[in-house]
């Protein structure tokens, strides 16, 4: 079982900026979409950003044009670039990845993914 571990997360003020890795040690995403979701006490998860095979990605309405999903060449890691912070933007966010071709995660869905990792605590300050 792959297994999908995330980190980066961390406090800041309202306004600042982090950037999130996920990674599965030995294997590598190619052939895979891969997304980033988020779930903040008491309310449900929500994708937040997702990146096809092909490069497409997709973004939640709520960090369009802040938060940027990226990974390396060699798809062994996915990144999540997190721009103009918000208090509602404190949340759990994990990582997960599905074995599949076309367009899938950057439509944001989040059933049948393959792996999914542990979350990384983000906790924005006003």
């Amino acid at each position: 079982q792959v297994q999908l571990v995330a980190s980066g997360g961390g406090s800041v003020q309202a306004g600042g900026s982090l950037r999130l890795s996920c990674a599965a040690p030995g294997y590598d995403f190619r052939g895979h979409c891969m997304g980033w979701f988020r779930q903040a006490p008491g309310k449900e998860r929500e994708a937040v950003a997702g990146i096809d095979d092909d490069g497409r990605t997709g973004y939640a309405d709520s960090v369009k044009d802040r938060f940027t999903i990226s990974q390396n060449s060699a798809k062994t890691f996915l990144y999540l670039e997190m721009n103009s912070l918000k208090p509602e933007d404190s949340a759990v966010y994990s990582c997960a990845a599905r074995f599949i071709r076309g367009d899938y995660c950057s439509q944001l869905r989040d059933s049948g993914m393959d792996f999914w990792g542990k979350g990384t605590l983000v906790t924005i300050s006003s």
